[in-house]
């Protein structure tokens, strides 16, 4: 006898409970982590190879056959169903079960790495110990915590990539872009620079595709003499770290927006986009938020520009017979140089910048000449030259609490970019470059959209991209990372990535017609 059907609803039911299949996965990861668990309280195990090995393939394989089991059998497809209904992403209890655990994993990696093992002068112990093998054959190094963190960094990118390959295997964009920061990751982030690290011990460690402000201490001294004390490579690193800040970042943001960086090729942006895509409808889509998000995010650009310049300044010489970049000299070159980006911005983009983004740059402009200039007349040590102070509180402000503890701990709360939308100064510095002079915007078709909210839902950056596609406006938007998801969940295909050209992206003033695009032009030319 068949069952009786009696929810009339036409919307699809919620989510049933795990099938055997995916218990017996889920067994198997938790099974891997437990050995992890009982590492950092201390239980020892003697064959440190095999149970690290053993650890990682077990969560290797129930994460990857979890996935498989949830995918698999689907067709193709929008998979984003039944997220509302899930306790874990929806900000129920396994949601705020998981924040705090990975909030208190922060914590004790930043603050307390010796509860995790670590041990100076002596053999490491725990769960760093554990990893101690695998830090030895990649660098001849014994591991330190951040090596720990970065074994399951890099692994939580790949096994969650598989996974978002899965669910988006309907998408040559998503499948393209994940496997770039896959390999960008596991290539540029982890096993490069451990390589080269046992090749060149002297030579800082250097993450390939961290460009600055990211990277925001590869300009200090130490480093910068590590560099050129590590021969030809170290000095060529330096100079790619210069031309990836002026030259590399701004032609490849103008031609492919900075989507090429913020969802092609960075870390944090690829673990948002994997291990952090179950919480991308978490985003704040108010107007709040976004006011909250620009004053922010620009508030940081400005803190790591005067701590960068602090730090320079304080190791240049004062002596103009010995050295032809003094002091002086620098302090001169940065006013210059920002002087002409703001003239530049000011006076040929100002349709592009709202009022509240003009005065927001006019203040900042401001309070950076007053500091340069105070510096000058008075020749007091104001604090923006005290470098070391300013570089510790960057450092455990933004660089620990916000983009670890933060940034990726209440994923299960705030989303999974609460860190690119509110604290990246590198996604602000492109944002600013993508909307002012990038190629990149996505179209829209109004005589389509049906308002069903998808694509407002699981923006992750808290865009309304709904209101957009409504009146079929172009989507120009400094916090935009390019992830394509928006144009993945439409169920009309209104929405498209484009890279086309600068003028007439922005069309706000455009109310289109079904596509009839040039009578609005015309109406808007002869108001």
């Amino acid at each position: 006898m068949s069952r009786v059907q009696r929810n009339m609803a036409l919307s699809k039911q919620p989510p049933e409970s795990l099938s055997k299949t995916q218990k017996s996965f889920v067994f198997v990861g938790i099974s891997g982590l437990m050995i992890l668990l009982l590492v950092i309280f201390n239980v020892n195990f003697p064959n440190k190879i095999l149970w690290l090995s053993l650890a990682l393939s077990l969560i290797s394989a129930g994460t990857i056959g979890f996935s498989w089991a949830m995918y698999a059998q689907k067709s193709a497809g929008i998979k984003n169903d039944g997220v509302w209904f899930k306790s874990i992403s929806s900000r129920g209890i396994l949601g705020w079960a998981l924040g705090i655990f990975l909030t208190l994993f922060y914590i004790v990696l930043y603050f307390y790495p010796e509860y995790l093992g670590l041990r100076e002068n002596e053999e490491n112990t725990g769960i760093i110990a554990l990893f101690d093998p695998l830090s030895k054959f990649l660098s001849g190094n014994p591991a330190s915590e951040w090596f720990v963190y970065g074994t399951l960094y890099t692994l939580a990118i790949l096994i969650f990539g598989i996974k978002f390959m899965w669910k988006y295997r309907h998408s040559r964009y998503e499948l393209i872009r994940t496997g770039s920061v896959m390999f960008f990751q596991t290539a540029f982030a982890f096993i490069i620079p451990e390589i080269m690290a046992r090749l060149n011990g002297d030579l800082p460690y250097y993450d390939l595709k961290n460009i600055w402000p990211l990277n925001y201490y590869n300009f200090e001294q130490y480093r910068v003499d590590a560099f050129i004390n590590s021969g030809n490579i170290g000095l060529a690193l330096l100079l790619f770290g210069v031309a990836s800040i002026f030259i590399i970042t701004p032609i490849l943001t103008y031609k492919y927006g900075k989507r090429w960086y913020c969802s092609w090729v960075c870390g944090c942006g690829g673990l948002a986009e994997t291990a952090g895509d179950p919480f991308r409808q978490l985003s704040d889509k108010s107007q709040f938020a976004w006011k909250v998000e620009r004053w922010v995010v620009h508030s940081v650009v400005v803190f790591v520009t005067l701590m960068t310049t602090a730090v320079i300044h304080s190791y240049l010489g004062e002596d103009t017979s010995k050295y032809w970049l003094t002091k002086d000299v620098f302090l001169i070159g940065v006013t210059v140089l920002l002087t002409l980006v703001f003239l530049w911005a000011i006076l040929f983009k100002r349709e592009e910048l709202q009022k509240e983004a003009q005065y927001g740059a006019i203040g900042y402009f401001v309070i950076i000449l007053s500091l340069v200039a105070l510096h000058f007349f008075s020749g007091s040590k104001v604090f923006l030259f005290q470098a070391e102070t300013l570089r510790s509180t960057y450092a455990f402000l933004i660089g620990a609490v916000f983009s670890g503890v933060i940034g990726v701990g209440f994923y299960p709360i705030f989303g999974n970019r609460v860190w690119c939308r509110f604290g990246c100064p590198m996604a602000a510095i492109l944002g600013f470059q993508q909307r002012l002079f990038s190629k990149f915007r996505i179209t829209t078709n109004g005589g389509q959209c049906i308002s069903c909210g998808n694509c407002s839902t699981y923006c992750e950056m808290g865009i309304d991209v709904r209101a957009y596609a409504q009146k079929g406006e172009n989507i120009v938007r400094s916090s935009c990372v390019g992830c394509g998801i928006c144009a993945e969940v439409c169920p009309r295909g209104v929405l498209k990535l484009e890279n086309d050209r600068p003028n007439g992206r922005i069309n706000s003033k455009d109310v289109l017609l079904g596509n009839d695009v040039d009578l609005m032009n015309h109406v808007n030319r002869n108001a």
